[in-house]
């Protein structure tokens, strides 16, 4: 497989590229999944000339990649991120994008504004009243936006300062130190940033009356150590921890070759090059085990494209690795918005750790840097209200024969999870059922919410737990812990019928050019054994024993005998034949050989064959269903799934949404037990969440999942928003996760509890057909066979011929003559004395034996 790859200046981004490559092809990596996984890089250095830049994506394109790295620089990573979207091959990008889009391209690089909530949520935790912020172009403004949406009269102000063109940044600094700002937010470009520290420090904004938060994720890569005595308090964040153990061991593998004394000097674009071809390589290991789909070779000139880099894309979004820049996963939208970020200080010892940043976590301090007090996050003693829906195996009524009351009623895995969570976290809860089913969707006529989050939202419930999807909508009206399952949308299909065995199934074992070389031998081997019968004088023998003296010899190798006694070698059936002579002979072993071989290839290839049956398959991927009208297809009415595919751009989606909107009376379902009912009594490919029907395929034995995931998605607790104790709770599903306690529980569930071990997943694997090339060395035997023994036929049939002309005194030419002619004719009976001794003696009454 090849991976392409496009690099502007920085040559340690490259590197970075090739070094992950290296380690994917020597297993130097914790994915145990791409073991098997070799990569082919064909890496371009490019400028900032878009013509020149899409010329050399072109080639790569042309080579057949399966994946296009880079540009960093964003006059040409737009042009790129086209061509791939249009050829549909995934895109992948480590660099900070100020508009990140879905489409094929994915990229490691935080997203925005999620980067930008970080020091939003930095201010409010130091509680500034009011701050200055340095910028130097339109991209500081835009990671800065939502520090311009802090200021208000009544609270905190802010003034923006633009530090200019450079070099010379002093003047703006003049201005902020003349204002009296004491509080300091610098957002500028790694390559200017040492310039303005250092000025900084001149001006005198380097001290200990002044708090200067900068932005850039690189700030440890700098040379602090002109400030490590000012006093000043200088705080940063970092992406790369360079005390990780997994940055530690593939930064310090000798077979890599970083030449890095550790992480603290590691870039962070670097980082994410390295990062990204180990998702590329992890993501591409899941997709070729699911999707059949050969790589192409694709001109920028024609109208075809892969078809696949979509599914290749989503693979790699669903994917979860640790890597240099930490837990690498990706939003329901498919952005890189969960990440973790280090906050930093620096002391006297240079850059140390005072806490951390998660998302749906916030800040993290260490004890003696905690910087809020008064708020209690515990709870112990405190009541919830949850609300569950009876929809297997998330929640269900249990089966007793004595009444059961209170929370004892229900069991399933959701059940659990709140069990267990209020084992770790000491809260008391009680469980209402939502009888309607109804998770919750906007109304458009009351302008409210229903189902279980319109509960939520008015305070009648306290948490939500089932399987209910983490959508962009719904987080705005709510919030949810991390996801506590991670799946994405598949098709619930039933399974395919096996292929009835044809009258000529038989021909299976061996392909059609088996077939036709083993008539061809079988010929060629009948008219070698009559010609070299007729030559071999050993196999002219007398038909009347009684006889001293015959007057004629017979042969068994007749035009009827000869194919008989071939073709019964492979039938194994006795003929009574047994050659004489050496040529025969010889031919024979090898044909009995030939046929012992080829017959224990059939033979087993056979039982194999017939022990496996092949299945048909009416669809191996959603988008065949967009195309065809055989198959009605359709999702649950107003889901999260229907939603997915309302919003989709994505042609062939597209066109499914507008089928199952069409036909909404037919083929939208109020439930998933309606859908599966629908999938197994018609000719109907129901969509629906991955854990779902992993749950009803062990169940039901005729339907199975088709495909993979169109996309990637999670299951999360709903609460009100802006609890204080979501934080505590998301911390309980993480260790939970962290114990394996989810893991058993899921497989409880699934796989054990009510009727999971019903059906046998094991799957058979087809034998495929020999080719010729696997049989042809038994052909080469039968071959040398073959031509030795026509040797051995010659070299007899011309020493008799020469025994005979000196015995009956007759010319070598003329015995020879009179041999082929009656060769010619085709008779088992040969006439022995018709020789004359010579010309001008007397007859003799006496006959030779040949």
């Amino acid at each position: 497989m090849i991976a392409g790859g496009l690099f502007d200046s920085d040559e340690m981004i490259q590197k970075a590229f090739e070094i992950s490559i290296k380690a994917v092809n020597m297993n130097i990596t914790s994915i145990n999944r791409v073991r098997n996984i070799v990569l082919t890089s064909r890496t371009e250095k490019i400028n900032k000339n878009v013509f020149q830049v899409a010329n050399i994506a072109c080639e790569l394109i042309n080579n057949g990649v399966a994946g296009i790295f880079g540009p960093q620089d964003k006059t040409t990573v737009n042009h790129i991120q086209s061509m791939c979207d249009t050829l549909d091959i995934p895109h992948i990008a480590a660099r900070w994008d100020s508009e990140p889009k879905r489409g094929n391209v994915i990229n490691l690089y935080p997203h925005p504004d999620a980067l930008s909530m970080v020091f939003q949520e930095l201010i409010k935790e130091y509680k500034w009243k009011e701050y200055a912020v340095l910028y130097d172009n339109a991209d500081s403004l835009i990671r800065i936006n939502r520090l311009l949406q802090l200021p208000n009269m009544n609270t905190i102000s802010a003034m923006v300062f633009h530090l200019g063109s450079g070099p010379n940044f002093r003047q703006t600094m003049k201005e902020v130190k003349m204002f009296g700002y004491n509080n300091i937010i610098i957002d500028c470009s790694y390559n200017i940033l040492d310039s303005v520290l250092k000025q900084a420090l001149q001006v005198g904004i380097m001290s200990e009356k002044y708090t200067i938060i900068i932005t850039c994720l690189d700030l440890q890569t700098l040379d602090l150590k002109h400030y490590q005595y000012s006093g000043v308090n200088l705080m940063g964040v970092r992406l790369i921890d360079p005390e990780n153990s997994i940055v530690r061991r593939i930064l310090q593998s000798r077979s890599l070759n970083w030449n890095l004394t550790d992480g603290s000097h590691l870039k962070v674009e670097a980082a994410l090059a390295y990062d990204a071809v180990q998702l590329f390589a992890s993501g591409y290991a899941r997709f070729r085990k699911s999707v059949k789909g050969n790589l192409k070779k694709l001109s920028c000139n024609s109208t075809e494209i892969w078809g696949h880099g979509f599914s290749l894309s989503n693979y790699m979004r669903n994917e979860q690795i640790h890597g240099l820049s930490g837990i690498i996963r990706f939003d329901t939208a498919g952005f890189r918005s969960e990440f973790q970020l280090d906050v930093v200080s620096l002391g006297n010892e240079g850059l140390y750790k005072i806490g951390e940043w998660k998302t749906n976590f916030g800040f993290q301090w260490k004890p003696e840097d905690y910087r809020i007090s008064g708020i209690d996050k515990s709870l112990r003693d405190k009541h919830f209200l949850v609300l569950i829906s009876l929809t297997q195996p998330y929640g269900m009524l249990k089966e007793s024969s004595s009444r059961i009351i209170g929370n004892d009623r229900y069991e399933g895995f959701a059940i659990d999870i709140i069990q267990e969570m209020s084992k770790m976290l000491g809260f008391n809860y009680t469980f209402e059922v939502q009888i309607d089913k109804a998770y919750g969707s906007f109304n458009n006529i009351t302008k409210k919410w229903d189902g279980m989050l319109g509960k939520i939202i008015s305070g009648e419930a306290d948490l939500a737990i089932t399987d209910l999807t983490i959508t962009a909508a719904r987080e705005e009206v709510v919030d949810f812990t991390d996801p506590f399952m991670n799946l994405g949308i598949s098709i619930l299909y039933r399974r395919p019928s096996k292929t009835l065995p044809g009258l000529l199934s038989f021909l299976g074992p061996f392909s059609k050019d088996v077939w036709l070389y083993l008539i061809g031998a079988y010929i060629a081997v009948t008219a070698l054994l009559f010609v070299i019968g007729k030559l071999c004088p050993a196999e002219w023998t007398n038909p009347y024993p009684c006889i001293k003296k015959p007057e004629v010899l017979e042969t068994p190798f007749t035009l009827m005998n000869t194919p008989f006694l071939v073709i019964g070698a492979i039938l194994k059936s006795p003929t009574g034949f047994a050659p004489k002579g050496i040529s025969t002979r010889a031919l024979a072993v090898a044909w009995w050989f030939f046929t012992l071989i080829i017959v224990t290839m059939y033979i087993a290839n056979l039982a194999a064959a017939l022990s496996t049956k092949s299945v048909v398959w009416s669809f191996q991927v959603a988008e065949e269903l967009a195309n065809q009208q055989k198959i009605k297809y359709g999702a649950k009415i107003n889901g999260s799934t229907f939603s997915f595919f309302e919003d989709s751009t994505y042609e062939p989606y597209v066109i499914m949404y507008n089928y199952m909107k069409t036909h909404a009376d037919e083929v939208l379902m109020k439930s998933n037990e309606d859908g599966l009912w629908k999938v197994q009594h018609e000719n109907y490919a129901y969509f629906m969440e991955s854990s779902s029907i992993e749950y009803i395929k062990h169940r039901y034995c005729n339907v199975t999942q088709i495909g993979g995931l169109l996309d990637a998605k999670g299951y999360g607790i709903a609460m009100r928003k802006d609890v204080s104790y979501r934080a505590v709770l998301c911390t309980a599903i993480l260790k939970l996760q962290e114990n394996g306690v989810i893991s058993q529980l899921y497989n409880k569930w699934w796989k054990e509890k009510r009727g999971g071990d019903k059906c046998d997943e094991t799957v058979k694997v087809q034998v495929e057909p020999l080719n010729f090339e696997d049989v042809g060395g038994v052909f080469s035997i039968m071959i040398s066979g073959v031509a030795l023994s026509y040797v051995f036929a010659g070299w007899a049939f011309i020493w008799n011929i020469r025994n005979v002309a000196i015995k009956h005194n007759v010319s070598f030419t003329e015995e020879l003559i009179e041999e082929l002619k009656f060769l010619i004719k085709c008779s088992n009976r040969k006439v022995i004395g018709r020789r004359k001794q010579s010309i001008g003696t007397s007859k003799s009454d006496s006959t030779d034996s040949l």
